[in-house]
């Protein structure tokens, strides 16, 4: 986990899996939110979650199935954050198999992936992430709500511990790492590096998800006057059976789904020009 705050930017301010064409989520039968409580694994995980120890009081879910360019995913994310009134998360695709890697990255770490994958230098911070097969998403906090007056730490490690409690009634033997504090400079002892880059999966950090010794989930985040962005992927795990949806139930016993509107779409299409698609952006560093 990578946090930045508010003020690092003037005026703002995983590893290789085969492409099949559309994301391993999506083939996997990404159910939506037409009544979670009717769903019987959203039941199971409710019974181990009292509302009380739930991120959030409400949270709007947005299943965002149209596959986006890296640039556009990235624009929708800031864009969301903008205009946030309440908590939000909003699962997305990749239109081709994709690159991301942190705000603060070295873009000659990643360029021998640019005749392969799309790149994009990401908002929030952390390594290198490969996408295609994973299951992103990225959740929003606006300055009005209780859970921003929380330390980033602290929410980083209730979602993924939200997201813990999904994995395990469905089997698994996920765990919170320990280890490196999330924000910390430098890498941990043993770094791996990918193309001499940080790569983001093989380097878990405190509060990272884990099964068996491999992490399945980490994030970065970024915090800002409107609020908190949060971008995360989970990787190397059955993306089926309605995860998506459980992990969002696991987060707030009061979910409804929502759509991007078109002034999200816009906005996010601006930034996209003048942001996340510019050469500028892409190799600042």
């Amino acid at each position: 986990m990578a946090v930045i705050p508010s003020g690092v930017e003037n005026g703002a301010t995983g590893e290789g899996a085969t492409w099949t064409g559309r994301p391993k989520a999506e083939r996997a039968g990404s159910e939506r939110i037409k009544s979670l409580e009717a769903s019987e694994e959203a039941r199971d995980v409710s019974t181990s979650l009292d509302m009380t120890t739930r991120l959030f009081a409400s949270l709007h879910v947005c299943h965002d199935d149209i596959p986006h360019s890296a640039a556009l995913n990235m624009a929708i994310d800031e864009a969301l954050l903008e205009q946030a009134a309440v908590p939000s998360i909003r699962f997305y695709q990749w239109h081709s198999p994709a690159l991301s890697f942190g705000y603060f990255g070295i873009f000659a770490d990643v360029a021998r992936y640019a005749g392969e994958r799309d790149l994009v230098r990401r908002w929030t911070g952390g390594g290198i992430v490969f996408h295609g097969d994973d299951l992103t998403y990225s959740i929003v906090i606006p300055v009005s709500a209780a859970a921003f007056g929380e330390s980033p730490t602290s929410i980083y490690e209730k979602i993924h511990r939200a997201l813990c409690t999904v994995l395990n009634a469905n089997g698994a033997s996920a765990v919170i790492a320990g280890g490196v504090e999330p924000g910390r400079s430098g890498f941990a002892k043993g770094a791996a590096a990918t193309g001499g880059g940080y790569s983001c999966f093989a380097n878990p950090v405190h509060a990272d998800v884990m099964i068996d010794g491999h992490k399945v989930a980490g994030a970065a985040q970024r915090r800002t006057r409107p609020g908190l962005l949060q971008q995360g992927s989970i990787q190397g795990v059955d993306l089926g059976n309605g995860l998506a949806d459980r992990f969002a139930k696991a987060l707030s016993g009061n979910c409804s789904e929502r759509k991007i509107n078109e002034e999200i779409l816009n906005r996010a299409r601006e930034l996209t020009q003048r942001k996340y698609g510019a050469t500028a952006w892409l190799r600042r560093r």
